[in-house]
């Protein structure tokens, strides 16, 4: 049996489908009876009868913060796939970050050990590859720089370390590093909040950009690299390395809307930033911008996916197809 922990985020939801619908025997977390929905939605996206599927998943409610009720989910399960994980970029949410990404990846790392998993794949984040230098990619061998990452990237890439000691204790391990990852069923989150920004038509412009990847290539390529001999190794996976901009016009010209032109400059992203602080901390509002990210934001980032091209001979689908897909599912929703 196969164990998914964040079952019911965009990546798990969609490697819950792919598992299910593979006829594996399957086991997910669960908190809420509404992210259970969410994994519906998402079923239905790709099967005109998502029931049954659903149904094959074993679903336990369980936090991977409280490692005493994640004891059961581990009994019988020979490889787990570990999404879970919290994504926020506020300076203030850094203590849950550590407790959600890094001290949930410890107890998953644990129970791991005490229960012989044969193999765990651990979905990192390349906010914790780092940024690229100046007219080069960004490498799976990137030098790592605390002082330039995001709370997120932090956190993520401690917990990184977590599963890289259960490397040293003797377990198959893989780590994969995702691009901002493209799919449907999420629009108030993640990059499910670029498609609805769009379709407002909002006019501002992000400058910069950095990796996009498709959440089928996400999945395509954990499966594959759990099924393979490999072990011991991180993937960067990024599809494209595009501009906001160019993001935009992509969704922007299957919604017929005018994408987005009026490019934020660096004084106007120091203002907003700014402005986002005083929001937080005299009104109580929550953080959308923080000084780190707003910085961040000015430039292009870029990826190096020849790793895992290279080593499984994996091939990238086509990202236009997917947000072709991610539009309909958004205009039907």
């Amino acid at each position: 049996m196969i164990l998914v922990t964040g079952g019911t985020g965009l990546i798990g939801s969609h490697l819950l489908f792919r598992l299910v619908s593979s006829g594996l025997q399957v086991r997910a977390n669960y908190r809420t009876e509404e992210s259970l929905e969410k994994v519906a939605k998402v079923f239905s996206y790709y099967s005109d009868n998502p029931k049954p599927l659903l149904d094959k998943i074993e679903w336990v409610k369980a936090d991977i913060t409280d490692v005493a009720n994640l004891q059961g989910l581990f009994i019988g399960i020979e490889k787990v796939y570990h999404c879970a994980a919290l994504i926020s970029f506020e300076p203030k949410d850094y203590k849950i970050l550590e407790k959600t990404n890094v001290g949930g990846t410890t107890n998953v790392v644990n129970l791991c050990l005490k229960y012989g998993i044969k193999k765990l794949c651990h979905v990192s984040s390349i906010a914790a590859i780092g940024p690229s230098k100046k007219d080069s990619l960004a490498t799976e061998e990137n030098e790592w720089n605390e002082t330039k990452a995001s709370v997120y990237g932090l956190a993520k890439y401690h917990s990184e370390l977590e599963v890289w000691r259960g490397s040293q204790e003797g377990m198959s391990i893989v780590i994969v590093n995702p691009g901002v990852v493209l799919g449907p069923g999420f629009w108030k989150s993640g990059s499910g909040t670029f498609f609805t920004y769009v379709a407002k038509e909002k006019k501002h412009l992000i400058p910069g950009g950095t990796g996009f990847v498709t959440v089928n290539d996400v999945v395509n390529a954990m499966t594959q690299l759990m099924e393979s001999d490999i072990q011991s190794e991180r993937f960067i996976l990024v599809n494209q390395n595009w501009t906001y901009e160019k993001l935009f016009q992509e969704i922007a010209s299957r919604f017929g809307v005018e994408p987005p032109s009026k490019k934020l400059t660096p004084n106007l992203l120091e203002i907003f930033w700014r402005l986002d602080w005083f929001r937080s901390h005299v009104l109580g509002k929550r953080r959308k911008l923080s000084k780190a990210m707003a910085r961040s934001l000015l430039h292009q980032e870029t990826y190096s996916n020849e790793k895992i091209k290279e080593m499984v001979s994996f091939t990238f689908e086509d990202m236009s197809q997917t947000i072709d897909f991610c539009c309909s599912a958004f205009k039907a929703r």
